[in-house]
C-alpha cells in the first residue's frame, strides 16, 4: 500500500513534466541538454542566493505567531536572481522564443523538482501512514512547473529591444507577481490562516491568472510582428 501511494505521488509529480517535454516539441529538436544546463544554472543561482541569504539575512527572532514582514519582503526580493538566471539560459540559446521559453522553464522547474521534492516523495510518501501532504506536494510540482513557464515568458518579453511601450507596464507587473507570489501566498496564510488545501488552490488560482496575462501578452506581441 505504502509503494501504491508513492507511485501514485511520483506520477502525479513528473509524468506531468515528461508530457510537457514531449508535447512541448522539445523532444524533436533534442533539447535534452539544454534543459540539462538550464538545470544546472538553477543550481548555481539557488546556491548564490542561499550564500547571499545567510550573509545578510539573519534568523528571523521575533516572538512566536509574529510575522516578520519586512524581513520576508527582503528575502522574496532575492528572488529576482531566478528572471537574471532565466535571461541567462535563454541568452544562451538561439531559435525562436517558444523554444528559448520552453527551454529555460523545463530545466528550471524540472531542477526544482528534483532538488525540493525528490527525497520528500521518497522518504515520506513511503511512509507506514497515509498523509495527503505528499499529494498536496505533487499538485504543488504542477503548478510550479506553469509557473516557471509563465516567468520565463514573461522575462523574454521584458527584455525584448521591440517591445511596444503599451506593454511595459503590464509586463513589469507580471514580473513583480512571479517574484513576490511565495510571499503574497505567505502574506495570505499568516493573516487569513488559510488551511492547506485552501492554500493551494488559492496558489493553482493566482498561479494561472498569472499565466493566462502572460500567454495573452505573448499571443498578443508574436502576432503583432
Amino acid at each position: 500500500m505504502t509503494l501504491f501511494h508513492f507511485g501514485n505521488c511520483f506520477s502525479l509529480a513528473y509524468f506531468p513534466y515528461f508530457i510537457t517535454y514531449k508535447c512541448s516539441g522539445l523532444s524533436e529538436y533534442n533539447a535534452f541538454w539544454r534543459c540539462v544546463q538550464a538545470g544546472a544554472t538553477y543550481l548555481f543561482v539557488q546556491l548564490c542566493k542561499m550564500l547571499f541569504l545567510a550573509t545578510f539575512f539573519p534568523t528571523w527572532e521575533g516572538g512566536a505567531g509574529v510575522y516578520d514582514f519586512v524581513g520576508e519582503f527582503m528575502k522574496a526580493t532575492v528572488d529576482m536572481a531566478d528572471l537574471l538566471g532565466l535571461h541567462l539560459v535563454m541568452s544562451r540559446n538561439a531559435g525562436k522564443g517558444e523554444y528559448k521559453i520552453m527551454v529555460a522553464a523545463m530545466g528550471w522547474a524540472t531542477a526544482e523538482l528534483i532538488m525540493s521534492r525528490c527525497i520528500p516523495l521518497w522518504v515520506g510518501a513511503r511512509g507506514i501512514e497515509f498523509d495527503w501532504k505528499y499529494i498536496q506536494m505533487s499538485f504543488d510540482s504542477n503548478i510550479s512547473l506553469v509557473h516557471y513557464i509563465a516567468m520565463a515568458a514573461v522575462v523574454w518579453m521584458f527584455t525584448r529591444y521591440d517591445l511596444p511601450k503599451s506593454f511595459r507596464l503590464p509586463v513589469t507587473i507580471l514580473l513583480g507577481l512571479c517574484v513576490y507570489k511565495g510571499f503574497l501566498m505567505e502574506l495570505f496564510v499568516h493573516v487569513f490562516l488559510l488551511g492547506s488545501w485552501t492554500a493551494l488552490l488559492v496558489k493553482a488560482v493566482l498561479t494561472g491568472a498569472i499565466s493566462l496575462c502572460s500567454l495573452f501578452l505573448f499571443v498578443t506581441l508574436v502576432h503583432s510582428n
